[in-house]
């Protein structure tokens, strides 16, 4: 506890410690989302952690340098300093990277919440090394690890399990909708929502909807979809 309490203050070795630390802990999770081939891999996320951890050091040193060696002036100035204020700079400003992460693809599909997720969690951790709360980095990290490394696979162990289903499916015409109802409900599946997008034959798109169904006990997503692509409108057909 003693050596923690040396490496919690402001020296060059704690220094060193954190913002290489930063960089390790970033870059890792960063490598899991670059072999995903997500919009922001291995740079990007050690960018983000160490420039959290840089902006909680700044924070500290302003704060000492303003108690210990700028009294005077800070008195004169009415000088007062926040240390959590620029941390929760970096909070709003990850918002911003988030929101260009996340994507609507044309098949309604929403892409990039968890490395958009990722990001925040990402600066998150760099806070706290740069907090020097080394406890605390040490558990975030393996839990973040985890999140992105053992948990899809849970994840979609239960999403194949699951009874409701979202499905995209493209046409030819608006009139081959009913077809694809009624082989929907040939299957024995309620449906329970239609969005429709009729599509702009000029610009080459065919209209498309997504289906929200519910399968019954015991029925597989394949079988539906297997079905439904066997219609000779349909064009494409995908689970979201």
């Amino acid at each position: 506890m003693e050596q923690l309490a040396y490496l919690r203050q402001l020296n060059m070795p704690s220094l060193l410690l954190r913002l290489a630390l930063a960089m390790f802990c970033g870059g890792m999770i960063g490598i899991e989302r670059g072999r995903k081939h997500r919009a922001a891999g291995f740079r990007t996320y050690m960018l983000v952690c160490l420039g959290a951890t840089l902006t909680m050091i700044l924070g500290q040193y302003v704060d000492y340098m303003g108690h210990q060696v700028w009294t005077e002036q800070a008195e004169q100035i009415g000088f007062r300093n926040d240390i959590a204020r620029l941390g929760a700079q970096v909070i709003n400003g990850i918002g911003f990277l988030g929101a260009g992460i996340i994507v609507v693809t044309g098949h309604q599909e929403v892409k990039g919440l968890t490395t958009a997720a990722g990001f925040w969690a990402s600066a998150c951790m760099g806070l706290a090394i740069g907090a020097g709360f080394y406890e605390c980095v040490v558990v975030v990290f393996v839990l973040i690890f985890l999140c992105i490394r053992i948990l899809p696979r849970v994840e979609n162990a239960v999403v194949e399990r699951a009874r409701n289903l979202n499905l995209y499916v493209e046409f030819q015409s608006l009139d081959d909708v009913g077809d694809i109802i009624g082989c929907i409900k040939e299957q024995g599946v309620h449906i329970y929502d239609v969005d429709i997008d009729r599509g702009k034959a000029y610009k080459g798109r065919n209209p498309s909807a997504v289906f929200s169904v519910r399968l019954h006990h015991g029925q597989h997503h394949t079988q539906v979809m297997t079905a439904i692509s066997a219609l000779e409108s349909v064009t494409v057909i995908v689970e979201l």
